[in-house]
């Protein structure tokens, strides 16, 4: 059998517009209206995002770091650059609680800069600002302006939107194959979405209809990772 290359590095560019929404409709508002923060309605706003590992986070970070240019920062970057910039309005910091003691404190500093020159910054986390094991003066600062919890998705809203995203580029999935795929394949909506278009371009390939069989001779081509 001729196997297909999956390059599951490749997923699609993240943005607002492809993050399925679940229960979080308030908070894509809210990012949505930072990310068109020129306009004299959109007020400058301090937030910080939690929730499980898979809800997203990134993801919606990623996104207003390309939709609004904001300095996007994670604890894999230097302490030199969580610097402010008056040319910057936007501030976004991922995984704030992996941070290190060095990184805590410039990350303290430049909440204060950021506020203080009415910027916008957005921040995420593994827990509530209450329960992060930070310094006290950041922890404390993260728990200062909106917090909102990044719900995921149910089963059933990721099989909604799976089923949504076929539609839409006219892909014919036989029954059981988004089932099959959400319970044997990794479970966060990236991977499942790059996993369909996987299984777009085999059944073009192969000439074969999208079918459970076919999806399982792809899960077992030694291209695909499956879930633990």
């Amino acid at each position: 059998m001729k196997q297909l290359l999956l390059d599951w590095g490749a997923t699609p560019p993240q943005s607002l517009d492809n993050f399925v929404v679940g229960k979080n409709a308030e908070l894509l508002a809210l990012l949505t209206s930072l990310a068109t923060q020129d306009s004299i309605n959109v007020k400058p706003q301090m937030v910080t995002i939690w929730g499980h590992a898979g809800s997203g986070k990134s993801h919606v970070l990623q996104a207003l770091h390309t939709e609004t240019k904001g300095l996007l920062l994670t604890p894999k970057h230097a302490v030199s650059e969580f610097a402010w910039s008056a040319d910057q309005a936007m501030y976004l910091l991922d995984d704030c609680d992996q941070l290190s003691e060095e990184h805590q404190i410039a990350a303290f500093v430049l909440y204060n800069q950021v506020k203080d020159a009415g910027g916008s910054w957005v921040a995420s986390a593994n827990q509530a600002p209450a329960q992060l094991k930070l310094r006290e003066d950041l922890r404390t600062r993260l728990g200062w302006g909106l917090i909102y919890e990044l719900h995921g998705l149910s089963d059933d809203e990721k099989l909604d939107a799976l089923a949504k995203s076929a539609e839409s580029r006219g892909l014919s999935l036989s029954p059981g194959v988004l089932p099959y795929l959400l319970t044997h394949f990794r479970r966060d909506m990236p991977s499942l979405s790059a996993m369909l278009d996987a299984l777009d371009r085999y059944s073009l390939e192969t000439q074969r209809p999208i079918t459970l069989p076919l999806l399982r001779e792809l899960l077992q081509s030694g291209e695909a990772t499956t879930s633990p």
